[in-house]
């Protein structure tokens, strides 16, 4: 007979972003908004993805409760793996933006970053990777600057953008 418990380590991940959610939470309410800040001001984004990580947490909890992951009998037969690969080309995609995003600017970091996750995550066309994310980089600038007034980092390209 199996325990209720049996199945449920995937309840980790909704715990895990609940615990982000509240940090986030705590961070927004925290914030220093100056006053007069045009709306919808510079909580409105994070209010945003806020609630999507409660509500992504709720239904991942409601959806492992009702249906559990179930137990191999084999102890042996593992279903899945872990692609370290993949995983240290995000990580390093990450790290080079971090390190980038002032000296070189948001356009040209978030594309380095939006194309590494693309290439590790297997996508084989390069250059059609490289359009994709300096539109998405571009995008999200643009939507930085005009929707919420906030310039994100020019970088070298100083003169050109921002």
């Amino acid at each position: 007979m199996k325990a209720k418990t049996t199945g449920r380590s995937g309840l980790i991940l909704p715990g895990i972003l609940v615990l982000m959610g509240i940090y986030l939470a705590v961070g927004i309410i925290t914030m220093d908004v100056p006053v007069g800040t045009k709306q919808p001001g510079p909580t409105f984004f994070p209010i945003l993805i806020t609630i999507a990580i409660f509500v992504i947490a709720a239904l991942l909890t409601v959806q492992l409760i009702r249906n559990p992951e179930p137990v191999p009998t084999d102890r042996q037969c593992y279903r899945s793996y872990s692609d370290w690969k993949t995983v240290a080309l995000v990580a390093a995609g990450f790290l080079a933006f971090a390190l980038l995003l002032v000296p070189a600017g948001w356009l040209i970091s978030a594309s380095l970053l939006f194309w590494t996750v693309a290439f590790a995550l297997g996508s084989k066309n390069r250059a059609r990777d490289l359009g994709i994310a300096l539109v998405f980089a571009s995008v999200i600038q643009l939507s930085f600057g005009a929707a919420l007034g906030l310039n994100l980092p020019s970088g070298i390209l100083e003169g050109l953008i921002g």
